[in-house]
């Protein structure tokens, strides 16, 4: 049996904000870098380099490098994404549900300072 505490680093993946968004975008099929980075409001091209590739070297999704010029790669989740996907699909729909109240609590903090 697995110590319960290697899951940190699971769940390192599933707490990144990026990878998610990421895992989100590519839920309906393969998608072209400059598609991620025009769907994903404030993530510079480092970030997203950076993000594609732990999500690779995870299993996490494929890059597929198509040699035509100028190449054209796309990326795409492997099944093991799709279910990542689909875990944490309630948690991206309750951040959404739940950002106006989110808002509203951290002015009214605010404001209390």
């Amino acid at each position: 049996m697995q110590d319960p505490c290697q899951a940190r680093e699971v769940l390192g993946i599933v707490g990144d904000k990026w990878a998610l968004l990421i895992v989100r975008m590519l839920k309906d099929g393969p998608r072209r870098f400059t598609e991620l980075k025009r769907s994903i409001d404030g993530i510079s091209q480092r970030m997203l380099t950076v993000t594609l590739r732990d999500l690779e070297r995870d299993g996490i999704l494929t890059r597929t490098v198509r040699d035509v010029m100028p190449p054209h790669v796309s990326y795409e989740l492997t099944t093991m994404g799709r279910t990542l996907g689909e875990a944490t699909a309630p948690l991206l729909e309750w951040s959404i549900t739940h950002l106006p109240h989110i808002d509203a609590a951290r002015a009214a903090y605010d404001n209390r300072r």
